[in-house]
């Protein structure tokens, strides 16, 4: 099995690649992240604060620390890059998840996308880039991702996909229930 970890791979097709983020994302990164309208849909369940950040030092030390998380194994935080204007439109956070939970052996995926790229036909296809291989690359059987009830967009993208509903909660570290998960299996 590949170690992301010890070698990040890119994903590409025509219209998108997906890479480690980088310290220099953090111009356009910053787009996403102080568009109010993006980060109220972005799943920050069990983080402290949410992620909506205004200033270039606060987005630099942000993405320091996504990277210090991808060096202990915590995540991996990759950046979406439009390859038409060749900028960083979001980024997608992966890790496995073990819990006492249904979402147990779980590849929990976070995405974050500029509001303007909050469209079906744009998410089906930035999604679909990692499903097969995000399996075996978290060694997990399911893999899931919030969309929230507002998120009407990226709900009918994710069941284009596969992904269906849960009626299961998360179970935070703190005992916290959230719902909203969209789940696909092996």
């Amino acid at each position: 099995m590949k170690d992301v970890y010890e070698m990040c791979p890119k994903f590409e097709n025509e219209h998108y690649q997906i890479r480690l983020l980088l310290k220099k994302d953090a111009a356009d990164l910053l787009d996403v992240y102080s568009d109010e309208k993006a980060v109220s849909l972005c799943n920050s369940d069990g983080c402290s604060g949410g992620f909506h950040f205004t200033t270039m030092d606060v987005m630099c030390d942000v993405i320091k620390w996504w990277l210090v998380e991808y060096t202990n194994r915590g995540f991996v935080r990759f950046s979406i890059i439009d390859k038409y204007i060749n900028k960083v439109i979001g980024t997608i956070e992966l890790f496995h998840r073990d819990a006492n939970d249904y979402f147990t052996n779980c590849g929990l995926l976070r995405l974050d996308i500029r509001s303007d790229y909050e469209k079906p036909d744009i998410i089906e296809n930035i999604i679909s880039l990692m499903v097969s291989e995000t399996f075996e690359l978290f060694d997990c059987d399911k893999i899931a991702t919030k969309a929230k009830a507002e998120a009407v967009e990226r709900r009918d993208a994710l069941s284009k996909i596969g992904f269906a509903l849960s009626e299961e909660k998360l179970i935070g570290f703190d005992s916290t229930e959230y719902g909203d998960y969209f789940v696909i299996c092996k």
